[in-house]
This record gives C-alpha cells, structure tokens and sequence, in this order.
C-alpha cells in the first residue's frame, strides 16, 4: 500500500466516523441554541414521486410527534447526471414505492387532507435550495447539516431529534417507519421442492453491496438457498456518471447503515479501474475453488474498510489469504480476461429485469433492488410475495 492511500483511507475514515458526526451536530445544536431558532426540518417534495408521496403521508404524524418546524419545499425531478436511466428509473420507483407501502402498511394513492395542506402551503425556489444545501432527489428531508432520503431513512432523523430532547412527551418511543431485520425470525427453507436460487448482482466498487455481504449470505443460508454471485461492472466503468454531490452522500449515507449494522466502515481504497479489474480476474477462480463468496467479502471488506489497495500485489495477495484462498495458486489466474463476458450477461441480464444498479437479488423470475431491499427478497425466498416479474 502506498504512504498516499494509507493517509487518504484514514483520513476519510476519520471524515466518516462517528466522532466526528457526534461533534458536528454538538455544534450545530449550540449554534441553533445560540441564535434561538426552533428545530427546522426542511422537506423537499417532488410531485408525482412515489417515494415523495410515501414520505409526505408520514409528515402530519412527524409534526405531532416532534416539536419542529417543518418547511416544505416544491422540487422538479433529479438532473439528468442523477438520474442516466430516467425512464427505467421512474417505471422501477413506482414498483419499488408500493413494495414499500406495503411494507410501512401506507396507501400510496390515499389522499388525506392534511397532507394536502402541507404541500399546499410549500413554497417555490426548492431546487436552488437543495442544490445549496447539496443534493439532488426529492423526497428528502434536511436537518442542520445531514440529509435523510424517503422513508427508509425517516428513522435515522427521528433518532436524532429524540436525543434533542424534541420528541413530545405523549409520543410513542418507536419510529414511524423501522427497518426490517434480515433475515428476519421468519426466514426458513421452502416447505417443499428444490432449494431456491438467490441471484446476488454485486458490484466490488458498490458500498451498498459490502454493507448487505453478510445479510444476503444469512438469508440464503436461513432459508437454504443457492447464492448465485452476479458480478457487474461498476456504474463509472460502464460509463454512467457519479458526481461528487451524489458521491459525499452515498458515503455518508453508507456510513450510518454500517454503524447500525455493526458492519466496519471508512477506511477506504477506492477501487475504481484496475483494482476491479485484476479483483475481478480472480473470481471465477474463487468460485470454482468453492470460496467466491469468502472472496467478494474479503475484496469488499478490504477496499471499503481496511484501506486495502487492490491494484497492487501485496494488496490483491491479503484479500485472497483473507479468503482462505492460496495466493500463488491465484497468480496463474491474475489479469485474465474470462469474467468480461460474464460481467457483461450479468448487466444484460439486470437490464431485462428493469435495473442498472447494485446490489439487486433475483429469485425466480423476480427482483428486488438495493440493500434497503433484502427483506423484499426474504419475502419470494420464503413465498410471502409475488415480488416484481419480468413481465410486470
């Protein structure tokens, strides 16, 4: 590893940690004490977005629950640098958003009056807002410094106003919307026929990826199913852009889950380019010595926990002795062209499924997208949906 990464991965491990959040918003609380402004939340509500209709129908039991001021803002759609599969992402979050209201037990298509008057009341000018603040998608929610996405991480702001002391004394103690532990106490093998495939589509440069590594692999095994490895290109290597403002907040977005998740975090390489490329020169390797998943974890853990650089041989050489795999055994096989075809069924395969990102899962013909995702995957392991197919 050079001096160069060793001091960037700690350093952004520092950027990321909790003591420096902690610190943060111990100022931000003094500095709102100080110039004696109430707790503002400022919502930024795109019409005609599912996922903003799903948030904004938890609102008016937000305010009841928290003594705050809530600002709601009108935003257009994302920027097209945001958004490069517009049309696939818009027919996949309508999918997606009633999987989730389902789930929060929400009418999606609900119209209540209160909910009414809070957009009714929002005011113009959101985009330059939100892009002053730096970021990009509607539903969103902003509190002093820290950005939480729909309702999955709706919980992640309740927590943080209740150490505030701004939870009202007749509210109840648990969140709106809590997420799913996976695999959950229900998770069990089929009643009866095969063992089930679950197709993971993974990506070694996806962070979401590395925080779901040990839940997918606790699910198959819970539910006795095949882990199927699905190995795409990253996003950036497939030419699709990532800007830094969509960058900062994946990172510190990651960084909270794995926090809540008890997964290792922050001391990053990032692997982009030839570290991928000579990691993913081993895998299929890795799979037929029988010890693919032991690698991907180890690949993942190294680069996004450990400060591991892949693109050199004595990083490369630790993530396969990580995996319990032979190192000069694996040499023979480094720089191998074989996994580009592949990788490139494996991203062909998710396009036919509707989806362009990591990590998705596949069983049967239906899928789920994203690391929020997992108990929607737990439930066609198990039977509980029908999911989403091919066809719908």
């Amino acid at each position: 590893m050079s001096l160069k990464t060793s001091i960037v991965s700690r350093l952004t491990e520092s950027f990321l940690g909790e003591a420096r959040l902690r610190k943060l918003r111990r100022k931000a609380e003094l500095r709102r004490r100080k110039e004696g402004r109430p707790h503002l939340v400022e919502y930024f509500h795109q019409p005609h977005d599912p996922y903003s209709r799903l948030l904004a129908q938890t609102l008016p039991a937000f305010i009841q629950r928290y003594d705050v001021e809530l600002r709601v803002w009108l935003v257009g759609p994302p920027p097209d640098w945001a958004a490069p599969e517009r049309e696939r992402l818009r027919e996949w979050s309508r999918i997606d958003a009633a999987l989730l209201a389902a789930r929060a037990r929400l009418d999606p298509d609900a119209e209540d009056p209160a909910v009414r008057e809070l957009i009714a009341g929002a005011r113009t000018g959101g985009d330059a807002r939100r892009e002053q603040l730096g970021h990009y998608l509607g539903a969103t929610l902003y509190y002093e410094g820290e950005w939480y996405w729909g309702l999955d991480r709706l919980h992640y702001l309740e927590s943080r106003l209740a150490e505030l002391g701004a939870r009202r004394a007749a509210a109840p103690a648990e969140p709106l919307f809590a997420p799913p532990a996976v695999p959950s106490s229900a998770a069990a093998p089929p009643a009866s026929g095969q063992p089930p495939d679950i197709h993971w589509f993974l990506s070694f440069r996806s962070p979401y990826t590395y925080i779901a590594a040990e839940r997918v692999r606790a699910l198959a095994d819970a539910c006795s199913a095949r882990l199927q490895l699905r190995y795409v290109l990253p996003m950036r290597m497939r030419g699709l852009p990532v800007p830094k403002m969509k960058s900062r907040y994946i990172v510190a977005d990651v960084a909270r889950e794995a926090r809540r998740l008890g997964v290792a975090f922050g001391r990053i390489a990032d692997p982009l380019g030839e570290p991928v490329e000579r990691g993913y020169s081993l895998l299929p390797w890795a799979i037929a010595e029988g010890r693919g998943y032991e690698y991907c974890l180890a690949f993942m853990r190294g680069v996004w926990s450990r400060g591991i650089d892949a693109g050199g041989d004595r990083g490369l050489a630790r993530i396969v002795t990580d995996a319990g795999l032979d190192w000069q055994g694996a040499r023979r096989h480094l720089g191998s062209d074989d996994w580009r075809a592949v990788a490139e069924a494996n991203r062909e395969e998710l396009l036919g499924l509707g989806l362009w990102g990591v990590p998705s899962f596949r069983v049967g013909d239906a899928a789920v997208w994203g690391q929020d995702r997992l108990w929607a995957a737990e439930d066609l392991l198990t039977g509980t949906t029908d999911g989403r197919s091919r066809n719908s």
